[in-house]
């Protein structure tokens, strides 16, 4: 997965690479570095 530092704060979906359920990103960058990450599973 890549991840775009270029915002502080994101939330998107993303298909997982191997089963392709839907997955919801959210990430926080702070001096080009991750500082929080969190992925769900929304498949219904």
């Amino acid at each position: 997965m890549l991840l775009d530092n270029s915002q502080k704060t994101q939330t998107y979906i993303e298909d997982c690479e191997v089963c392709c359920n839907p997955i919801q990103i959210e990430v926080g960058f702070e001096n080009e570095e991750i500082t929080s990450f969190f992925a769900k599973n929304i498949e219904q």
